[in-house]
């Protein structure tokens, strides 16, 4: 019981030491104080590897999906610890929608649209193609379910081929040539 208190009141002792609040001022100016917080997406970091949307950011076949991603207030969402599975499509993917679609869901009156579908591509957890099944299903962020098929080496959901896999400090990144519409 006595070694206890001791390491009790020790471990207060530490608290207390370690919370001192100093009576300096800063020596910033409030000029260069930054007025925006920052999340996990503004960490700048060359050592670590990077995340699910500084990988799409890097990529010239997805911009459409960055920019959707930005409009959808998602940036700091897919930064995070995660694990995510995106299943992201190309540029040429966006291209194939109506003439107007996605300049439409870019609106900010769409942002809901677009964070719906945008939650069809995210599955929370990772899906790496070599553990996925034929007939599987997932359900997604969304609240839909994809579903994955097999045809020899080739893995697609949804009817769209996974072109390539990238795995992330976050997770995975599907790249397909399809957008996936929720049904």
């Amino acid at each position: 019981m006595k070694n206890s208190i001791k390491i009790l009141l020790f471990a207060c002792f530490l608290a207390a030491v370690g919370c001192k609040q100093s009576s300096e001022t800063p020596t910033e100016t409030p000029e260069s104080t930054p007025t925006q917080n920052v999340g996990q997406e503004g960490v700048k970091d060359e050592t670590s590897n990077p995340n699910i949307v500084q990988v799409a950011s890097g990529s010239k076949d997805h911009t459409t999906l960055v920019a959707a991603v930005k409009a959808a207030d998602l940036v700091t969402s897919l930064s995070n610890a995660g694990p995510f599975t995106v299943f992201a499509p190309t540029n040429a993917a966006f291209d194939k929608l109506p003439a107007g679609t996605v300049e439409g869901l870019l609106k900010p009156e769409k942002k809901t649209d677009l964070q719906n579908i945008l939650g069809y591509h995210t599955y929370v957890g990772v899906l790496k193609p070599e553990y996925m099944q034929d007939g599987q299903e997932f359900d997604m962020v969304y609240g839909g379910k994809v579903k994955i098929t097999k045809q020899g080496e080739k893995t697609f959901v949804n009817g769209s081929e996974i072109v390539t896999s990238i795995e992330t400090s976050n997770g995975i990144i599907h790249v397909i040539g399809d957008v996936l519409l929720p049904k």
